[in-house]
């Protein structure tokens, strides 16, 4: 068939050279321009875009050293690529770490791993999401500033450890009292876990990212690096206008009313529901199978 068709074209294409193109080499294309699209989008976002822009300056002055034949410089250059290659990680190394954490948390993960038992299903109840919703809008009348870092699926027991160890369920009073002026706890975030606060005055890390605001300040900016380096939804109370902002994949949604942080917080909620009941079913299936055989 294929020879049939290629004699047909052969007087009008004549001694072209058509290469054997097989699925494979199609996915492999694909997989490629898609790595190096992601590759670019991060370096575009972080400090390497930095490293990037002199990258390309070396390369374009050693060009001109190999169109004018300079030995010396050309031999500099080979003999320094290692050492310069070691040394941009060492110093991108947080940037290196933030990019295979976001790999770690890409939503098509869990259709390969849908038995993972390290998931927190059924996050959390109603009367939680009230009383965070209760409090950072009661906070916001008062102008008091407040930074609640809700945990998802990523363990956040990192930042948890540069705090202060607590136990107790969440209520819009006690999250009201712990980031009163001139409290001891006030100073940090609160980390939440399903329905209980497991630690206050957190530290958590700053986001670098150039494209954000310059008007903000530390708080929104912890809140932002936080969901950069987690799956978490971060909560912040600006001290100055009592706006309630939150961070979510590295975005900042600013001056949200409080139908839509509600509306947030029941998003995840039914999420987990819903990725709860996918795993029951999937593992009943799967039981079912095995019983019958």
């Amino acid at each position: 068939m294929r020879q049939n068709i290629r004699a047909l074209l052969n007087p009008i294409i004549g001694d072209w050279y058509f290469p054997d193109v097989k699925v494979t080499d199609v996915l492999e294309i694909i997989i490629l321009a898609f790595l190096f699209y992601q590759l670019i989008k991060w370096i575009k976002n972080t400090k390497a875009w930095m490293l990037l822009r002199g990258i390309i300056v070396l390369a374009v002055f050693i060009l001109i050293a190999f169109v004018l034949r300079m030995n010396t410089i050309l031999w500099l250059a080979k003999n320094s690529i290692g050492v310069l290659a070691t040394a941009a990680i060492v110093v991108f190394q947080p940037e290196l770490r933030r990019a295979l954490e976001k790999l770690g948390q890409r939503d098509f993960w869990n259709a390969f791993m849908p038995f993972d038992t390290n998931k927190t299903h059924g996050r959390f109840q109603m009367k939680t999401i009230d009383a965070i919703v209760t409090a950072c809008y009661e906070m916001g009348k008062v102008k008091t500033g407040a930074l609640i870092v809700v945990e998802r699926d990523i363990k956040l027991t990192e930042y948890e450890h540069t705090g202060i160890a607590l136990d107790c369920i969440v209520s819009s009073q006690v999250l009201i009292n712990i980031f009163e002026h001139n409290t001891p706890l006030h100073d940090g975030a609160v980390i939440v876990r399903g329905d209980r606060i497991v630690a206050a005055t957190c530290y958590l890390p700053l986001s670098d990212n150039m494209k954000l605001s310059k008007d903000l300040g530390t708080r929104h900016r912890a809140a932002v690096g936080m969901s950069e380096v987690s799956d978490a939804l971060v909560i912040s109370v600006s001290e100055e206008t009592g706006r309630v902002s939150f961070a979510v994949g590295g975005h900042l949604t600013r001056a949200v009313p409080q139908e839509q942080l509600r509306g947030k917080l029941l998003q995840l909620q039914d999420k987990a529901e819903n990725e709860k009941k996918f795993t029951l079913k999937k593992g009943w299936r799967k039981d079912e199978g095995k019983t019958e055989k």
